[in-house]
């Protein structure tokens, strides 16, 4: 296991959830590490739930603390429900949008493509993963990136892109036609509790 690997699967498995979004991390031990493995059973409290939930999906978009409660009180400012908002910006990121295209394996390679330039919207350079897009704008990969092993090897095992975001597989570009509902993110997350944990 690779050194970053190691913490990562570790946090996976502690959080009894996916964070590379290959499901590989609990396909073996799906229970939390530590010496007494599947045998363990711990009660959280009420925080301790809040706190894991938070923890989920902050670490499932590989977000630093600031970042994520920056985008929370944002999802506030804005009309509707304080959570789902919240849910929809944090998919609206350029990174999470390549890795749901399948141009990268993980939200991490999704990042370091965007880090690197290899990615374009409006046809326009952009390496800010934190850019947010918004419908109608057009996510494509630079021409000479196209040919990328990365990019190729994340194609080959995707098979499926969202509803909202229409792809031309042929030139790899794709627009992204609406902000996504509720029932299309991840459904392992209880963003209610994430709402909790901020208004304590």
């Amino acid at each position: 296991m690779s050194r970053d690997k190691g913490p990562t699967w570790k946090k996976s498995r502690r959080l009894g959830v996916s964070l590379s979004g290959t499901g590989k991390e609990l396909e073996k031990r799906p229970y939390p590490p530590g010496e007494h493995g599947p045998t363990q059973r711990r009660k959280l409290s009420e925080y301790g739930l809040q706190l894991q939930e938070k923890q989920k999906l902050r670490f499932m978009y590989g977000l630093n603390e600031r970042q994520f409660k920056n985008i929370f009180e944002e999802a506030g400012s804005m009309k509707g429900v304080h959570g789902e908002n919240f849910m929809v910006l944090l998919e609206s990121r350029l990174d999470n949008l390549v890795y749901r295209l399948g141009f990268a394996r993980t939200r991490r390679g999704a990042r370091q493509l965007v880090n690197h330039g290899h990615i374009t919207v409006d046809g326009g350079r952009v390496d800010i993963p934190s850019y947010r897009v918004v419908p109608g704008q057009t996510i494509g990969v630079r021409e000479k990136s196209l040919n990328l092993d990365v990019i190729k090897d994340a194609r080959e095992i995707t098979n499926h892109v969202p509803e909202y975001l229409d792809l031309n597989e042929d030139n790899l570009e794709a627009t992204f036609t609406r902000l996504p509902d509720r029932s299309e993110l991840p459904s392992e997350i209880t963003e209610a509790l994430i709402v909790e944990f901020y208004s304590r």
